[in-house]
């Protein structure tokens, strides 16, 4: 049986040397891990999150007790230290003496023994000195070790939404976020109770089915989950598939549906009348949607695979389309930490994507009907300038005049999420109204 701290450690290193999604890899090594208990699983989760979270933070202050730089170490002795360091300088539960003592013994166990003396020596300097950081008259080195952000993220988030906005959305992604989840109407009105019942701490929320709910633990495991009872989503998320409007008995389509969250959402909202097409790009994607609609007991929803782009030709007009476009992440940071450390290459090629996935499935919006386009990304390349080159090229196209959505908006043409400000993670949301022929 192992360990939570060899268990983080093993995990930690794959998910660096494969680029891997943390929630993704967390869920597969919850189910192949064996821990002792659900003490130390919530251990595991939280090592494995706190160290991708706040690596940078960490690195600078091993790097203050060693004498030759980080790469020199060897990666499994580093990840070691990162563990050691995380429960010395931001986990109040562990006393200082088992923190050390369990990294030296990790080193022998990890066949990284000859760097035990190092971690020690290292841990030790960590745990008397406590947490450091650059002098905070040095803006930008300062907010991206405290935060552990790249300096070019801080500049994008300092460019387009201001040096005070951008500190309250880096402290908005630290730490452990509720979790959201979207009760099924159809199941009656007694969901939240069934989840108290069985152990959840349900916090309700201002938009109606959603609920908060924080120290969850397994919550796959649950019997209100397998019966169908609520699905997982993000209450920004929630509010998109608000904003879309669906009405019982319309023809919808998710054209980028994976993990179907939205889609059964909006399904709901239909009273699981009409038609929903939920279409991936992968195959084992479409297979998650089916398995989900029928966990909740959805028979309106109908899977198609393909590129999002070729649905005019597959799917008949709909009188509804949700274009969740594949975008750089920035909004969800706070639980796929990550992300904050893509390059900033890797957004170049995004909105051109977008806009094209965008002018596609406007095409399979009927006349007088309506297209919704959403990131979960805080970046105006990839939403304002990706609706305005589409309203440029779209003469048939206006932004709506929905109530609800002009609510939201104010004054902007579009809604911008921030999770400091709107409670859930960050998100854009453009709805757009067909023109009648």
């Amino acid at each position: 049986m192992e360990s939570a701290r060899d268990a983080a450690v093993r995990l930690l290193l794959k998910i660096e040397r494969d680029d891997a999604y943390s929630t993704l890899s967390l869920a597969e090594a919850s189910e192949e891990t064996v821990l002792a208990d659900g003490r130390e699983q919530a251990l595991f989760t939280a090592l494995v999150y706190g160290v991708i979270e706040r690596r940078m933070a960490l690195d600078y202050n091993i790097s203050l007790y060693l004498t030759s730089p980080l790469k020199r170490l060897h990666p499994r002795a580093l990840s070691i230290l990162r563990v050691g360091a995380l429960q010395l300088l931001f986990m109040d539960k562990i006393p200082d003496r088992a923190a050390v003592g369990e990294a030296v013994s990790q080193a022998k166990r990890m066949g990284v023994g000859f760097a035990a003396s190092l971690i020690n020596a290292v841990l030790r300097k960590v745990a008397q000195n406590g947490v450091k950081y650059p002098p905070e008259t040095d803006r930008e080195r300062y907010l991206s070790i405290r935060y552990s952000c790249p300096k070019w993220l801080l500049r994008h988030f300092d460019e387009h939404y201001g040096a005070e906005r951008t500190e309250s959305i880096l402290s908005a992604f630290e730490g452990r976020k509720a979790l959201f989840l979207r009760l099924n109407p159809l199941k009656g009105d007694s969901v939240a109770a069934r989840l108290s019942a069985e152990g959840l701490d349900v916090e309700p929320t201002p938009l109606e089915y959603c609920v908060a709910v924080r120290h969850t633990g397994q919550i796959v495991s649950l019997s209100s989950f397998r019966e169908g009872l609520f699905h997982v989503q993000d209450l920004s998320s929630q509010i998109c598939c608000k904003l879309l409007g669906a009405r019982p008995g319309e023809i919808v389509a998710d054209c980028c549906a994976a993990p179907g969250g939205k889609t059964f959402t909006v399904a709901e909202y239909m009273n699981d009348k009409g038609v929903v097409y939920a279409n991936d790009i992968y195959d084992h994607k479409r297979k998650l949607i089916e398995e989900g609609a029928k966990r909740l007991g959805l028979t309106c929803v109908r899977t198609t695979l393909g590129d999002a782009a070729d649905l005019p030709e597959k799917l008949p007009p709909a009188d509804r389309v949700l274009c969740d476009a594949p975008c750089s992440g920035l909004g969800v940071i706070g639980r796929k930490p990550e992300i904050r450390y893509k390059s900033p290459e890797e957004l170049e090629e995004l909105p051109a994507l977008q806009y094209r996935l965008l002018k596609r499935c406007a095409d399979l919006v009927k006349p007088g009907g309506t297209l919704l386009y959403s990131t979960c990304t805080l970046n105006p390349a990839e939403n304002e300038d990706v609706c305005g080159r589409f309203l440029a090229q779209a003469p048939d196209f206006t932004v709506s005049d929905d109530t609800y959505y002009r609510s939201l908006c104010g004054d902007a043409p579009y809604k911008t999420f921030f999770p400091e400000r709107d409670g859930g993670d960050g998100f854009f949301a453009a709805l757009f109204q067909r023109k009648p022929s």
